[in-house]
């Protein structure tokens, strides 16, 4: 069967702008041009190609701007020991995931409280129902958002403390420093990684294109009595631009 013309000119466009021939922020050719570049086919089929690929976040349309290449994202890798603490630095594992310093980043922040939903209460391995804090968070490289979470804590362990309050956000260390404050010692973090398509709310709050795949993980504080203390469920980032790495030490 054959491949459909707007499949096959998205598909040279693509190794066009992998190529370099299009650099980032390089404007395309006009539908007239592109119409006669590819030999006379219609602009609906032209249109449909730049749609693909405006879908996988390569390029961009704006008003009078016209159509161009995206800059492409830097590569971020998210090293096995981001959760360490430096003692006096001002950083969380997400500054230390994106290589900023702390004026370069900046958080969204929306805090609620909400019962424990079953899959909750199976991740805290508490009571259906039981009350917790909902803090939603939008993350800002310079501006760019490129990670969104919401992370659940234990409403008996933070009420009328300043971890319950938006206006302490960001906090220097993140979520260790933070139930260290509470006398909460954390002795573990768990993550689960999957990875899928982002939905609405996803593309449009990270800015990716719909065909843009992004990685959801889920993480867990554990403190040293065992009792998990807090649960980020999904933490989101676009996954084209996301390595995670992993240390395994095995004995001899």
């Amino acid at each position: 069967m054959a491949q459909p013309e707007y499949l096959r000119i998205a598909a040279d466009l693509r190794r066009r702008i992998s190529s370099g021939e299009f650099g980032p922020g390089d404007q395309i050719p006009t539908l007239p041009a592109l119409c006669a570049e590819y030999g006379g086919v219609s602009e609906t089929t032209i249109r449909n190609a730049l749609r693909l690929l405006a879908n996988e976040g390569l390029i961009e349309t704006r008003a009078r701007a016209g159509t161009r290449v995206r800059p492409r994202p830097p590569i971020h890798r998210m090293a096995a020991d981001r959760y360490r603490t430096t003692p006096g630095a001002k950083s969380t594992p997400y500054t230390k995931d994106q290589g900023i310093g702390w004026s370069e980043y900046r958080l969204d922040k929306r805090f609620e409280q909400v019962p424990a939903s079953p899959e909750l209460a199976a991740l805290f391995e508490c009571e259906v129902g039981e009350r917790l804090l909902a803090r939603h968070f939008v993350f800002h490289d310079n501006d760019q958002p490129t990670q969104m979470s919401t992370s659940y804590v234990r409403w008996s362990d933070v009420a009328g403390t300043p971890v319950s309050d938006p206006i302490h956000e960001p906090w220097p260390g993140g979520t260790r420093a933070q139930m260290a404050s509470l006398g909460i010692t954390v002795k573990r973090i768990t993550e689960s990684f999957s990875a899928g398509m982002p939905t609405e709310l996803e593309a449009a709050t990270l800015r990716i294109g719909s065909g843009v795949p992004v990685l959801r993980y889920t993480r867990r504080h554990i403190s040293d009595t065992g009792r998990i203390v807090e649960v980020a469920h999904p933490i989101v980032r676009r996954g084209d631009t996301t390595i995670v790495d992993f240390v395994i030490d095995l004995d001899d």
